[in-house]
Order: structure tokens, then C-alpha cells, then sequence
């Protein structure tokens, strides 16, 4: 995989380089093929399943546009989505799914002898799953045309900046970004472009993997620490994951806006939440929204009936959190955000919440995003549930003084980072001369490679 420190500051400054240089009309393809490259450097023979992704979507969404007929459109649309969704539970669930049937089967005294398929899970599967997806039921709803290009379509399915960890975009948004590619860089998207990307490598590299080995001691051994520990182990994981997800998601952004490609907005300052609906507007919002969409909505989102309204909650988070991971503590976690989300619908139609946001609110929606980020972490029930019976419990055990220390310098670095990138008055680099700015900016990137040259630890969101 290319996607550390060094090899991609390689990798894409060539790529820049070379993209600008070249005539227009080959820039698609170049860009294709940089993006082929750069998914194959972690394994070619997934590449496959990219382009088989591909040529089917592709193949529908031509045909779509061809066709009037409503049973041939479903047919098609059908099609699309039991090769894509085959293609994921082959690859990410198959042994899942098996291991619980094994499981439940094994209480009744039976020993069954069902299929295994030992594989590895493509990186970033789940999102160009659901990015292509999103195309072909676009098309099918009339919301967008086909793309005929197949080098376009092709671009958009495989786009490396966002390829394995999002964000997840639409057809709509991309695509004619991809099909008309901008002339000229320009100075805006140069500078931002460097700039999201030296801040997203800090976030990554001094934030996340700075806490990281707190946050595996203590899930490590849970037993073995104290309320003080587990707590501080908790909140190094909360920020270990946004430091790290939206740090990939500012490299994202910013490697796309070096080529003139804009990229969606996916996080917005999460932890500010007021509300738990309100951290969904924020956390992973490529995600929330296209569940909303493309899920909550189809299911009959709140317009049957708020017994209905609950369940379709309850249903969009259960896959949401099965979607992050084959595991019963992902889908544990989404239970959680779902039964959140419900009892915060039902509190707010009642008139229970009072005139609007509060630091009871914020207090309160924390502490459920926190306990959620013990299952998302744990590798069993067994971990999740020492975790957090050992902070309930408030015992004493060791403090480990360098890891409180570190926690607490990431969550204000965290915070900062938030303030200064969503209030740029309060950020004494925004509004500095030209120069300063590329220094500082320089700076950061220098001391985030250095940094990151030694770092063990890849995305997180790799593994999704």
C-alpha cells in the first residue's frame, strides 16, 4: 500500500507533476492509472474486483438510459446491486456470517461442518461498494444521466485520493468534476490542498499514533487497570479515531484540490455536538447522509408512523455498524447510536429537551459516543464490558502518568485544530502573509513525515 508517510509524498507529488504537464485529454487516464497503481502497490489481484465493480455499473447505467420499461429498469438496478452487495458479503462477511451460524447451531449439541473462506478483506472495499451503488440507483431514479465515458465513470469508482477510506461521494458531485478537469491549477487550490494535507498528517501522526500505545494498553489488558486508566484509555481512543479518520479524510481532500478536484466535507467539529442527532450531522457525514438516503428514506423514513420511524432508526444503524466491521461489536455499537438516536426523536416530540443546545446535552451525548467507542474498540464483549464495569466501579490501580499527559495534549490539540479550522479569525497561520503561511504549512508537513517515517500504525479506517 503506498499510503504511508513517505511512499505517498512520493507518490503524489509525481502525480501533481505529471497530471498538470500533460494535455488535457489525457488527464483521465493518467489520473486512472495513477489510481490503479496505487490501489495494486497493496495487492493487483484485487484490482479485479474494482474493475468488476466497474464494468457492471457502468454496463447498467448505460442501460438505464436506454430503457423506459419499469421491470427492465428494476431488473437492472437489481442486478447492480446483488453483484456489488455479492461481492462485499463474499469478501467481508462470508466468514462472519458462517462462524455465527457455526455458533448458534453448536447450542443446540449439533457440530456442523459449514464452508469456510479465508480471505483478505480488499482495503476500502466498503466504500467504493457503496460509492457505485449510489451511481446506478442515481441513474435509476432519474436524479442524474449516465456517464458514457468509461475512462470518467472508471475515475470516479477509483479515484485515489478517496479510494479506500472515503469520503464516499456522489455521482452527482464528481462525476462532472472528473469529466471536465480544470485547465490551470489554481493558487487557492494549491494552498489549500497543502495545507489540508499538512494538517491531516499532524492529526494522524502527532495526534492518533501519539495515543495509540495508551489506548492498546488498556484495551490489552483491561483487567489489569483502574477506573483512571480505563477512562483515560477511552478518551485516547475517541480522539485516536477522529484524529486518525479525519486526518485521512484533510489528506484526502487536500490531494484532490492539488488536481483541481474539490471533495466533500466529512467531518465538522463531531465532538461540539449538542445532540446525538446532531454528532451524526457532523461525524462521517459521506457516510450518515448516504444511509439517510439511500436506506432510511427508502425504508419509509418518518412518514409511517412513529413506531415505523423507530424501527427504520434502529435498522439503518444496525447495518451501519455492521458496515464498519464483521463483528457483534460493531453491530452492538450501532444498536447503541440507533437507541440513541430514538430516545433523543421521542424527547424531542414530546417537548422533554427544553429551547436548545446545553452542556447537559453536550455532556450527555458525549458520554454515549464514548461508551459506544468501548465496542467499537474492544475485540470482544468480554474486553467492552471490563472496560466499562471498571470505570463504573471507580477502583484505584496505577495512573500512568506520560499517557494522561499525552491523552490530554491530543484533546486539546484536537481541539484547537477544530476551532481554528471552522473560525480562521482565531487561527494566527489564516490570516498570515503568503509566505508565513507556506512556511508554517511546510513546517508541519516536515515534522508530520519525520514523525510518520517510523509509525507502525495505519488507518484505521483501512480495515472498512
Amino acid at each position: 500500500m503506498l499510503f504511508n508517510s513517505l511512499a505517498y509524498l512520493v507518490f503524489l507529488p509525481v502525480t501533481v507533476g505529471v497530471y498538470w504537464e500533460l494535455p488535457r485529454r489525457w488527464r483521465p487516464w493518467m489520473l486512472l492509472a495513477a489510481s490503479y497503481v496505487f490501489y495494486g502497490a497493496w495487492d493487483v489481484r484485487f484490482l479485479a474486483l474494482i474493475l468488476l465493480s466497474t464494468v457492471v455499473d457502468h454496463a447498467v447505467g448505460i442501460r438505464l438510459g436506454m430503457t423506459e420499461a419499469p421491470l427492465r429498469r428494476r431488473r437492472l438496478v437489481a442486478a447492480s446491486v446483488v453483484v456489488n452487495l455479492g461481492i462485499l458479503a463474499t469478501f467481508k462477511y462470508w466468514g462472519f456470517f458462517v462462524e455465527s451460524a457455526a455458533d448458534l447451531v453448536s447450542r443446540f449439541g449439533l457440530q456442523p461442518h459449514l464452508p469456510v473462506l479465508s480471505v483478505v478483506v480488499p482495503v476500502g472495499i466498503s466504500f467504493y461498494t457503496f460509492q457505485t451503488m449510489a451511481y446506478t440507483i442515481d441513474v435509476y431514479r432519474g436524479t442524474i444521466d449516465p456517464e458514457r465515458r468509461f475512462v470518467v465513470f472508471a475515475l470516479y469508482v477509483a479515484f485515489f485520493p478517496q479510494l479506500v477510506a472515503g469520503p464516499i461521494e456522489r455521482a452527482r458531485r464528481l462525476l462532472p468534476q472528473l469529466a471536465d478537469l480544470p485547465l490551470r491549477p489554481t493558487r487557492d487550490d494549491l494552498e489549500a490542498g497543502i495545507r489540508l494535507i499538512a494538517v491531516g498528517f499532524v492529526k494522524k501522526v502527532v495526534i492518533a499514533d501519539t495515543v495509540a500505545p495508551v489506548v492498546d494498553r488498556v484495551f490489552g489488558d483491561p483487567a489489569g487497570a483502574g477506573a483512571l486508566a480505563l477512562a483515560t484509555g477511552v478518551v485516547g481512543f475517541a480522539v485516536q479515531i477522529y484524529g486518525d479518520f479525519s486526518g485521512y479524510t484533510d489528506i484526502a481532500r487536500g490531494s484532490a484540490r492539488l488536481l483541481g478536484v474539490h471533495l466533500v466535507e466529512n467531518f465538522r467539529r463531531p465532538y461540539w455536538a449538542s445532540n446525538i442527532t446532531d454528532f451524526w450531522r457532523r461525524w462521517h457525514m459521506s457516510l450518515s447522509s448516504w444511509l439517510r438516503d439511500y436506506l432510511y428514506i427508502p425504508l419509509g423514513g418518518n412518514r409511517r408512523g412513529r413506531r415505523r420511524t423507530y424501527l427504520n432508526i434502529a435498522a439503518v444503524m444496525l447495518l451501519g455498524g455492521l458496515w464498519h466491521g464483521a463483528a457483534w461489536t460493531f453491530v452492538a455499537w450501532g444498536a447503541l447510536h440507533g437507541a440513541m438516536l430514538a430516545l433523543h426523536r421521542w424527547s424531542r416530540e414530546r417537548g422533554l429537551l427544553g429551547g436548545g443546545p446545553t452542556r447537559w446535552g453536550w455532556a450527555l451525548t458525549m458520554l454515549g459516543v464514548l461508551v459506544g467507542w468501548v465496542f467499537f474498540r474492544a475485540p470482544d464483549f468480554s474486553t467492552a464490558w471490563t472496560v466499562l464495569a471498571g470505570i463504573a466501579s471507580g477502583r484505584p490501580g496505577a495512573v500512568d502518568p506520560a499517557g494522561l499527559v499525552f491523552v490530554t495534549l491530543a484533546v486539546l490539540g484536537v481541539w484547537w485544530l477544530d476551532r481554528s479550522e471552522h473560525a480562521g479569525s482565531v487561527n494566527p497561520v489564516a490570516s498570515a502573509p503568503a509566505l508565513v503561511r507556506g512556511l508554517a504549512y511546510g513546517v508541519a508537513l516536515v515534522f508530520a513525515i519525520v514523525g510518520g517515517a517510523s509509525s507502525p500504525n495505519q488507518f484505521i479506517y483501512f480495515q472498512f
